[in-house]
């Protein structure tokens, strides 16, 4: 980030470029691009008044005023974002906004540092009751840098940002095409609707919700996949011209208008693992309209005892290792008991045959339209089973199901853990 200049009252921004989008009563225009002088905006408090003020030059007559109190400031993509300014004696029931500034960024740094110093400027350059001194710009956090660590999130968007796991999850095609139907047979939820996908991957739901007549869909993916998802947007023109892709967390991202359906795959082993539900409810509060649906609606933890003598066997065999006593002169036996339980502490994730349950299953209900983000911070289920037959117990199976509640249709998809 390049700050050129910055005192107590102002703060100034270099620009990669900047468009004004004039009403049409207007007949200014305004626009630099790389081939012309450099662009600079700069944030000042006079008497009360927070202004950014969009220079072609430093000092310069050519400029375009905005007044930060009343203006908002929407994130198209990685680095490019959009200022709108309120127009002048608009009428209190509906907002009117006269015109719209473009503003394209040299980097993704320097445009989430402009979006922080705009938000902390909105608030008279105070941050949590805190006066900012000398101009400086505090690091400005979402709710995702809160609660994850750094090096967790770089590995897992990486992960999520590799070709090859998006080709396995495409060729999940129970899952792909539970989707599909749950999308296409609810036709009436989806047409002429706007639409954001949660975690887009590589678009493949934002696809379908175009094949389903939406009016608009924001494929909101914050790994390298958003790029491909450009890509395979840009060679299927016919459904892509619906369809936007925003770079970016969805705890961190703004869209020029509200949403009347969410669309995501968040889920994880056992539903709630990697923490996507998360974002899928934040999303929810930050882009939905009042009720707007969510596909999916409600998830499902379902958990029942099971008896599994072979696989027991299998597991604690895996042990055998550490029961060496003569492994080049060393004796293993010490660590044996470590290992047995080590291996006995990890979940078996498969399919498994549901007559091997001794008694019924107790479920666990997450309904995504009401649940608070809070709730999932911390899960407990209390347990409780009455057996049906008398035999050893070897653990807990559990399974989950997610219902797509559409109009016209009701989708289940059931996931096992084993």
């Amino acid at each position: 980030m390049e700050i050129q200049k910055q005192s107590k009252q102002q703060q100034e921004f270099a620009l990669a470029s900047m468009t004004e989008l004039a009403s049409s009563s207007s007949s200014s225009s305004f626009c630099s691009d790389s081939q012309s002088v450099p662009v600079t905006a700069r944030f000042s408090a006079d008497n009360g008044v927070v202004e950014l003020r969009f220079n072609r030059e430093s000092e310069s007559a050519d400029s375009i005023s905005v007044d930060v109190k009343t203006a908002r400031l929407f994130k198209l993509g990685g680095l490019q974002s959009v200022c709108i300014t309120k127009a002048s004696g608009a009428d209190t029931g509906k907002e009117k906004y006269s015109t719209g500034v473009t503003v394209q960024f040299r980097n993704e740094e320097e445009s989430r540092a402009f979006h922080c110093a705009f938000e902390q400027w909105k608030k008279e350059v105070t941050v949590q009751g805190t006066l900012l001194t000398d101009g400086a710009v505090t690091a400005c956090k979402s709710k995702f840098d809160d609660k994850i660590e750094p090096s967790s999130a770089k590995l897992y968007f990486h992960y999520y940002g590799q070709l090859l796991h998006q080709q396995n999850m495409l060729q999940d095609y129970v899952r792909t095409g539970t989707y599909y139907a749950a999308v296409i047979e609810n036709r009436a939820d989806f047409f002429g609707r706007v639409v954001v996908d949660v975690g887009a991957g590589s678009g493949i739901l934002s696809f379908f919700a175009a094949q389903a007549g939406a009016k608009h869909v924001y494929a909101v993916e914050a790994s390298e996949m958003a790029d491909y998802a450009r890509k395979l947007i840009a060679g299927n023109p016919s459904l892509g011209e619906k369809i936007t892709v925003i770079k970016g967390k969805v705890e961190e991202v703004e869209l020029p208008e509200k949403a009347d359906i969410l669309i995501s795959e968040p889920m994880g082993t056992l539903l709630v693992n990697e923490r996507m539900l998360e974002s899928y409810v934040i999303a929810r509060d930050r882009f939905l309209v009042p009720n707007g649906k969510m596909f999916p609606t409600v998830g499902r933890i379902h958990m029942a005892p099971f008896s599994d003598e072979y696989l027991f066997v299998e597991i604690a065999n895996k042990a055998l290792f550490w029961q060496q006593q003569g492994y080049y002169g060393v004796d293993l036996t010490p660590l044996h008991a470590s290992a047995f339980g080590g291996y006995f502490s990890q979940p078996v994730v498969d399919a498994f045959d549901p007559r091997l349950l001794v008694a019924p299953a107790i479920s666990h209900v997450l309904d995504f339209t009401e649940i608070k983000e809070e709730d999932l911070y911390e899960i407990d289920i209390p347990l409780k089973f009455i057996a049906s037959v008398g035999t050893r117990v070897h653990g807990l199976a559990c399974w989950f199901d997610v219902l797509f509640n559409g109009r016209k249709v009701f989708v289940l998809i059931f996931f096992t853990l084993g």
